[in-house]
């Protein structure tokens, strides 16, 4: 009974952390102490989320950003911070918002698995319309032009961890990873996840990656595979150009792939040259002429962003310190700025210190005295960053990933946070306070 009371007591005061959070002053600021960069909780209620780093959430002016809300959708006006209800529907999900026109999509999830509902929702008006049934699967990306939906699909769709149901993991967007050694000794957080991904790896189960056509609904199949197909995404300018990954463990997985929209052209962008060199977590930048992605040769050990140019084949990697390694990277708008999210000590950098929000300025590393080896210009471009924390991170539980974007203006970035208890969204001013 003891045990029983103190679970209570436990959720009790989770409830009014939550509560307390909830009521916050809107858009609240403060010049972070340590970095002396502004921040703003743009939240009016705990619980809202912004979406996953590569998805977009701005309209094509920059005028405005979309976020998910507990009962629904909102919009926020990145001028004033002032968020307004969009869609109030419970169990509306976010997708993205359109690079054409100001249109926000999300899905809805049919009863006991039915099908579900791709619903366009005017950014302005409200007006709400629906762009096609998903019978199977769910929608990840939408190309540059909005003609296509791209989905991927998997045979049969099972938690990661034994046990988790639907919704189990609301609180920080993830499974809650947990597993033992043969002895019996729990993993961590980071082994158990390993574990657990590994698993659903060589459960071999066949998957699709699809598109669905916005006018006709017609729906075409990418490319199929046992492998495990995730990550997907269109380029935010080449409306037949597709970013995928074959999920897994890392160090397992040739991981990062590109593929037209009519299935040609699959190509893999990067290939291991050491054992236990890993890649992923990759992303366009916002030209959509470069990929871009972590790279650690080996893992744990040295840390790079790296890019490819999808043209030319061109290589640059920049060198990226242990502490400074983040979960996810982004570029700014212009190309000239990169953002880093950091990371806690159990993640795969192990840090000591890097849970901070990052601003990474690139520095190409030049030949010494203009003097070049004999073809270079085919071998990999190296640099490194400077480097300057934008929020201290320290109270924040990364089981909630960041997922730092850059406003289209390029002068904020928004995160996701819990350093003050609930689950928020956020924006750090990239200019430091004078």
């Amino acid at each position: 009974m003891r045990r029983g009371r103190l679970i209570c007591q436990s959720l009790a005061a989770a409830a009014l952390l939550l509560a307390g959070a909830a009521h916050a002053d809107p858009a609240a600021e403060w010049v972070d102490k340590l970095t002396g960069h502004k921040v703003i909780r743009i939240s009016r209620e705990a619980g809202t989320a912004s979406l996953y780093f590569h998805q977009n959430s701005y309209t094509p002016q920059g005028d405005k950003m979309v976020v998910s809300v507990p009962g629904g959708i909102s919009v926020v006006d990145l001028k004033t911070w002032e968020m307004t209800p969009l869609v109030k529907a419970q169990g509306a999900i976010l997708l993205f918002t359109g690079r054409k026109t100001r249109t926000a999509y999300y899905q809805r999830r049919g009863p006991d698995g039915g099908p579900s509902t791709i619903f366009a929702v005017d950014v302005d008006s409200g007006k709400v319309r629906k762009i096609a049934e998903i019978a199977q699967g769910f929608i990840g990306s939408i190309n540059a032009d909005e003609t296509l939906l791209l989905g991927q699909w998997a045979e049969t769709d099972r938690p990661l961890q034994p046990g988790a149901k639907p919704g189990d993991n609301k609180r920080f967007d993830q499974a809650q990873y947990a597993a033992n050694w043969p002895d019996g000794r729990p993993m961590t957080y980071a082994e158990a996840k390993e574990v657990r991904l590994n698993e659903r790896l060589e459960a071999r189960i066949p998957m699709e990656i699809f598109t669905i056509d916005v006018k006709t609904g017609v729906r075409k199949v990418v490319t199929a595979s046992t492998d495990w197909l995730n990550h997907i995404q269109f380029s935010p300018t080449d409306p037949q150009q597709i970013l995928y990954c074959h999920e897994g463990p890392w160090h397992k997985v040739d991981r990062i792939w590109t593929i037209r929209a009519d299935g040609t052209g699959k190509r893999l962008v990067h290939t291991r040259t050491m054992n236990m060199e890993i890649a992923g977590h990759e992303f366009f930048a916002p030209d959509g002429k470069t990929i871009w992605y972590d790279l650690q040769t080996p893992r744990g050990q040295v840390f790079w962003l790296a890019g490819y140019d999808l043209t030319s084949g061109k290589r640059r990697w920049y060198n990226v310190e242990r502490n400074h390694w983040s979960v996810h990277f982004n570029q700014s708008p212009d190309g000239k700025l990169f953002s880093g999210d950091g990371g806690d000590s159990e993640m795969v950098a192990h840090a000591p210190d890097g849970k901070y929000l990052y601003l990474f300025t690139p520095r190409d590393i030049p030949d010494v005295a203009g003097i070049h080896a004999p073809g270079a210009e085919t071998l990999i471009a190296p640099g490194t960053f400077d480097t300057e924390k934008l929020v201290d991170m320290r109270k924040h539980d990364y089981r909630l990933e960041p997922n730092m974007t850059f406003t289209p203006d390029g002068k904020w970035i928004v995160f996701r946070a819990n350093f003050e208890g609930a689950n928020h969204v956020y924006a750090v001013e990239v200019a430091k306070t004078k």
